[in-house]
């Protein structure tokens, strides 16, 4: 039996989980549950994970990963969007049904570089990860700017191809049409906000019609 607090911070992580293929940070989980200190968040995760409903995963920034979910949110449709490549583990009825992605190249979690180039080679994801409607690529991600989103350098990163994106949403984003850049974006007074998960770096400013959304974070991979 959780307490009202481990289940509102359970389902906060399952939502963001859901939406943008990474956990929240601390803070956003500070925030959204009104507490006023981050010992609090850790006192709760703990709870969560001695109970088995979460598990944090090593070697990566604040990474957190849904188990399962009590009966009173089962029904939301739980899919783990999370996945760590490169173990000799036996073939689950997830992997079987894996889809082939192409990956376009390297995207930047930094200072913006190239643009999205030619499919340099094909990644299986899981048919789970895959959401809405559209078609989906795979990048490889260079920097860490993202790295308190749980995005590291040389992660891999599934994007649904979109041109609408939410304020919040961790998107592929053009900018000027020649740099492409994987941020948070926010709009502020008819300007995009780039905005960084790494306090070393700092907020970007452009007009709005300087930046072109070219997808949405669904999910990530990462092979250790």
């Amino acid at each position: 039996m959780l307490t009202r607090k481990q289940l509102d911070l359970l389902q906060f992580i399952h939502e963001r989980v859901q939406r943008d293929g990474v956990p929240p940070s601390f803070d956003e989980m500070k925030e959204a549950l009104d507490l006023r200190s981050k010992s609090g968040i850790h006192r709760l995760i703990t709870a969560l994970e001695e109970r088995g409903f979460i598990r944090r995963l090593a070697h990566r920034a604040r990474a957190i990963e849904v188990v399962k979910l009590p009966d009173s949110l089962s029904g939301q449709g739980f899919q783990p969007r999370v996945i760590d490549g490169g173990r000799p583990e036996a073939a689950s009825p997830v992997q079987a049904a894996a889809t082939e992605l192409p990956v376009m190249g390297r995207i930047a979690a930094g200072v913006p570089i190239e643009a999205i180039g030619a499919v340099t080679h094909h990644v299986a994801v899981p048919g789970q990860m895959l959401s809405g409607r559209g078609e989906h690529y795979a990048l490889e991600v260079k920097g860490d700017s993202m790295i308190e989103a749980g995005i590291n350098d040389g992660d891999v990163v599934v994007i649904r191809e979109t041109t609408h994106a939410d304020d919040g949403d961790i998107v592929v984003a053009l900018v000027e049409d020649h740099e492409a850049t994987l941020k948070r974006l926010r709009r502020q007074n008819g300007m995009i906000a780039l905005e960084a998960a790494n306090p070393a770096y700092e907020t970007r400013l452009f007009p709005d019609d300087k930046v072109k959304v070219q997808g949405r974070l669904v999910g990530l991979i990462r092979t250790y």
